[in-house]
């Protein structure tokens, strides 16, 4: 959205025409440019923690619930046998998906209010990234995991948690055979100050160009009433972005779907700066060596504050 914004290329969203408060609000923040809404959010997705019910029971653990519980629970499921307590990326491309929420659960922010400065060499996200990288340093998460194998290790029990998105329900029990359901279930974000995951998904946006501007918002007005937004999840699975919509039995119905719409409540999306991919790219590369390298985590903050000074806001 902030790289688009920047070419000026899309048209304000019509406040006459959207409501904002019919959205989850960190999906809708994800559509802001300098306090302007630029688009409407269409689908939408966030991550919760993924664990193995029937190996937790054996191993004495007790679902996660903050960042104490979570630790203590991948302990315990490697105390009971497994290869890894958590899967976890370690670093390199898109792992600040994961990384980040820690910071934001902790009352981190990436970036201050009038988007002008990036904010990453704080205590409070710096301390996210010392804990994220305890998982590496104490040996519960693997350094060099195999790409790809996330749900196979899940089903074995190789790595019986980890953190990702509803997509990931129907691929491990589609892996897992009948009865897996019962062996796995899925809890919110783990809490530090709050719980606060990520949200991501898609956007509908109207370009600045267009010939028929009024037709195309009513289009993106239909695909967003309650009623087009539940029938679109029922042809795609895409998370419906519209809140109401979460009231029909569709959704409600399965436990583990629901909690991903309870999640929605509390998630944060990145910066809507122009210039974010560049930074987050560095930010992964700092990470791969606190996770694989030991590097200290103030160190890397700092750097990576260094590195998104230099690059700027685009603003």
């Amino acid at each position: 959205m902030g790289e688009f914004t920047d070419l000026g290329a899309l048209e304000p969203t019509p406040e006459n025409l959207i409501d904002a408060g019919r959205f989850f609000e960190g999906a809708w923040a994800g559509t802001k440019i300098k306090g302007t809404s630029y688009g409407v959010p269409w689908y939408v997705e966030t991550r919760l923690v993924f664990y193995r019910t029937d190996l937790a029971k054996k191993a004495g653990g007790a679902p996660a619930t903050d960042w104490d519980s979570l630790t203590a629970l991948a302990k315990a499921y490697k105390q009971a046998g497994a290869k890894w307590g958590i899967g976890l990326q370690p670093g390199q491309t898109g792992s600040w998906q994961t990384v980040v929420p820690f910071g934001w659960s902790n009352g981190a922010e990436l970036i201050n209010d009038d988007e002008t400065k990036f904010t990453f060499d704080t205590p409070e996200l710096t301390e996210a990234v010392k804990y994220y990288q305890s998982y590496f340093t104490d040996g519960l998460s693997n350094k060099s995991p195999t790409s790809g194998a996330t749900e196979a290790d899940f089903v074995s029990g190789k790595v019986p948690m980890f953190i990702s998105g509803p997509w990931e329900m129907s691929a491990v029990e589609q892996l897992g055979g009948k009865g897996f359901a019962d062996k796995y279930d899925v809890s919110l974000f783990p809490k530090k100050k709050t719980s606060t995951s990520f949200v991501g998904g898609s956007d509908l946006a109207v370009f600045k160009g267009t010939n028929n501007r009024d037709a195309a918002w009513k289009v993106v007005e239909f695909l967003t009433t309650t009623k087009t937004q539940v029938a679109w999840y029922k042809m795609s699975t895409d998370l419906p972005s519209v809140k109401e919509a979460w009231n029909d039995p569709s959704l409600t119905s399965d436990k583990k779907l629901a909690l991903f719409g309870e999640q929605l409540k509390s998630t944060m999306s990145p910066p809507t700066v122009p210039t974010w991919e560049q930074v987050a790219a560095k930010f992964d590369a700092q990470m791969e060596q606190v996770c694989k390298a030991g590097l200290d985590p103030a160190q890397a903050m700092k750097t990576v504050q260094q590195q998104a000074t230099s690059i700027g806001t685009g603003q």
